[in-house]
């Protein structure tokens, strides 16, 4: 994957469809404010049609390569607070809702399934200094994950998307990249990084017991590595 400057607008050759079959990773995006959120419509709208490509789900290594370095730019942001703050007892992600507000309610509620279902980390929302943000906006493509690998992430929510399946489960399957799961199209409606694979009636919100545990792993071993990784650098 390569990169290109954080303060440079990416171009369509590097997204890589993510999230629940329809989204795009791009690689290289750093703060910048997604194209497709500059130019919203009120969420229900009907302005937004669903892409042709919505029956289709794809799975690849350079997605899960995506999925992987977003985990690990959020990683690395939430390390260098922990380290800043050597006192603090438990791990917190925060994340910016402010460009979502159309969202604001099912982005909560995707925190609060995650805060209930794993213990080693938290989700909690700021006004600032946030680990990675949520947008939203009209992409044919759908909702995605998007990072630049250097601890600036955010997740856009599409409109069309976000009335076609539950979009809870939407924001809180797109956050559960942020916290280290890659995609499982093929897996059954029980299992929340299916995605969009079991179809439109999927309304579970909840990740499994599997993904449950393995989040929890992540953040216990993926944080003190971060941490000996900052320790080492200075």
């Amino acid at each position: 994957m390569t990169s290109t400057p954080a303060s440079s607008t990416p171009s369509k050759a590097s997204r890589r469809l993510l999230a629940l079959g329809l989204g795009v990773t791009f690689a290289a995006l750093g703060s910048a404010v997604p194209a497709s959120a500059q130019t919203t419509v009120a969420a229900g709208s009907t302005a937004a049609t669903v892409s042709s490509a919505a029956v289709g789900y794809t799975g690849s290594a350079q997605e899960a390569a995506g999925n992987k370095a977003f985990f690990e730019a959020v990683l690395n942001s939430v390390a260098k607070k922990q380290a800043a703050n050597p006192g603090l007892r438990s791990v917190t992600v925060y994340y910016n809702a402010s460009q979502a507000p159309s969202f604001r309610s099912q982005i909560s509620s995707a925190a609060s399934v995650w805060n209930s279902s794993v213990s080693n980390v938290r989700l909690q929302s700021t006004s600032g200094g946030a680990d990675f943000s949520y947008y939203e906006g009209n992409d044919s493509r759908g909702s995605y994950a998007s990072t630049d690998g250097h601890g600036s992430g955010y997740i856009f929510l599409d409109y069309a998307q976000n009335r076609q399946y539950d979009s809870v489960r939407v924001a809180a399957h797109e956050t559960g990249h942020v916290l280290g799961l890659p995609d499982h199209y093929s897996g059954p409606c029980s299992e929340l990084m299916s995605g969009g694979g079991p179809g439109t009636s999927c309304t579970n919100r909840y990740p499994n017991a599997t993904e449950r545990a393995r989040v929890n792993q992540l953040w216990a071993n993926g944080l003190a590595k971060a941490l000996d990784k900052l320790n080492k650098v200075r």
